[in-house]
């Protein structure tokens, strides 16, 4: 049997391995009755939710369990953030009648606690505000009972759009800052950290229960983290969510480093040292996990 020659490859020309998921990153297919029926329910009335269009880990438990985030607005963002799956580029003319179908939808589904989120709009004047406030106004209407988080998008110092936005009754405001401070031009291209920070403290002056979610994994250090969870309670943040990035694409983001649960856990307890009021940490934790808790 003849020999082959094989090239000599340098290693700054091998292949890169994306390193495997860890065991405690695996989640379950989505099944069962209350899975279909939540889906059925989100494609008759032809609703958007960021479980979908986010490729989130855990649609199939909140699903499963008959709950799910609506996402208003589309499903096209104007940003091109490099951690996010949602569509990006320039949207359709928004659905005027969207707010009344997110609230019967909610309704059917006799859902307690709703979380409601959105792309951003930057090419509107007021960043979707007035969809904002009668999605979550007619969700009152629709459902006196039921509570309501709102995660919205940064508003780009459009303060009057923020006060629209936030003022139709919903519990909890929450607004993802996504990553620390020195890394917000890599993965937050279109945002900037301050202007962040200055949106939850104006949230939180106006008299809301503020939140926000970090990612992990992007190559940020311990202590930028903690540093971020010193500015967020110095300006009025409230509820703070941890959790792992998943690269959602080949064309998105690598990740850095998969986060182990122990530091997950010492996140969690620094965070309540510091002054926040409810942490979730873990490496599925989204900012719409369990956000029932958060009230």
């Amino acid at each position: 049997m003849s020999l082959i020659e094989l090239p000599i490859v340098s290693a700054e020309e091998q292949p890169v391995t994306r390193a495997r998921k860890p065991e405690w990153l695996r989640v379950k297919l989505p099944i069962g009755e209350d899975y279909r029926r939540v889906r059925s329910l989100v494609d008759e009335y032809k609703l958007h939710t960021i479980c979908q269009s986010g490729n989130c880990p855990n649609m199939g438990e909140c699903w499963g369990a008959g709950t799910a985030t609506f996402m208003i607005l589309g499903n096209v963002c104007t940003r091109s953030c490099s951690f996010c799956a949602v569509k990006t580029g320039r949207p359709n003319e928004y659905d005027t009648d969207e707010p009344q179908r997110v609230a019967e939808a909610i309704k059917l589904m006799q859902v307690k606690h709703a979380v409601i989120t959105s792309v951003n709009r930057d090419e509107l004047k007021d960043r979707g505000a007035e969809i904002w406030y009668q999605t979550v106004f007619l969700v009152k209407q629709y459902s006196p009972t039921t509570t309501i988080e709102t995660l919205i998008p940064d508003v780009k110092a459009n303060w009057e759009a923020l006060e629209r936005m936030i003022s139709a009754g919903q519990e909890v405001v929450s607004h993802n800052m996504e990553t620390v401070g020195r890394l917000y031009r890599l993965v937050r291209p279109q945002a900037k950290y301050e202007r962040s920070l200055e949106q939850i403290k104006r949230t939180k002056e106006y008299g809301k229960r503020t939140k926000t979610g970090i990612m992990l994994g992007l190559g940020e250090s311990k202590e930028e983290v903690l540093k971020a969870m010193d500015d967020l309670v110095a300006n009025g943040c409230d509820v703070l969510t941890l959790g792992q990035y998943l690269q959602p694409t080949k064309m998105h983001l690598e990740v850095a480093e998969f986060i182990h649960p122990d530091t997950f856990a010492m996140y969690k307890e620094e965070g309540m040292a510091r002054g926040f009021k409810f942490v979730e940490s873990g490496p599925l934790v989204r900012s719409s996990y369990h956000a029932e808790r958060h009230l």
